[in-house]
């Protein structure tokens, strides 16, 4: 069976396995964030989209360390974090790595359904990837897109 997005697990925060499955009908906007990045603030962007579109689109977060150092924190100290500082209301699951050796296999399969200019590779924090309701990848965005910019596409995607 030829893979795709539904079928790749990873885990959440508590280290359960999770995959997207639970959220298919919905599109999905995956990030990877950082808690100590200047693109942190997105956070707050990102929680308006998903307050505005809760019944057709989930934010998922995943943390990565890879880009300076930006997010040394352990998964606890990450939850906290975006609680207190963002009230976040989506999934901040565990942190993995979006380069290199040890990828995860979410992002590989979402580098290679949309790649980025000049390189597959995830260039920094806050990259995101929108996929539709039927699981394909339909867009990447750079890390300096900001969610408004997104929330304005979703206003014609989504009816």
């Amino acid at each position: 069976m030829e893979p795709n997005i539904y079928s790749i697990n990873f885990q959440d925060s508590k280290e359960a396995e999770k995959n997207l499955e639970e959220y298919k009908g919905k599109y999905i906007l995956i990030v990877n964030v950082a808690s100590k990045c200047g693109l942190t603030p997105q956070y707050i962007g990102l929680k308006q989209i998903q307050d505005s579109y809760e019944k057709d689109l989930q934010v998922i977060g995943f943390p990565c360390n890879q880009f300076m150092g930006q997010e040394p924190g352990t998964d606890e100290e990450i939850q906290t974090f975006c609680k207190t500082k963002y009230d976040v209301n989506f999934p901040v699951m565990k942190k993995i790595e979006v380069n290199g050796s040890n990828t995860h296999p979410l992002y590989e399969y979402l580098k290679s359904e949309k790649t980025g200019i000049l390189t597959e590779a995830i260039k920094w924090n806050f990259t995101k990837f929108l996929v539709d309701r039927d699981g394909n990848v339909i867009k990447r965005y750079s890390p300096q897109t900001e969610p408004s910019e997104i929330e304005e596409e979703l206003k014609d995607i989504i009816e």
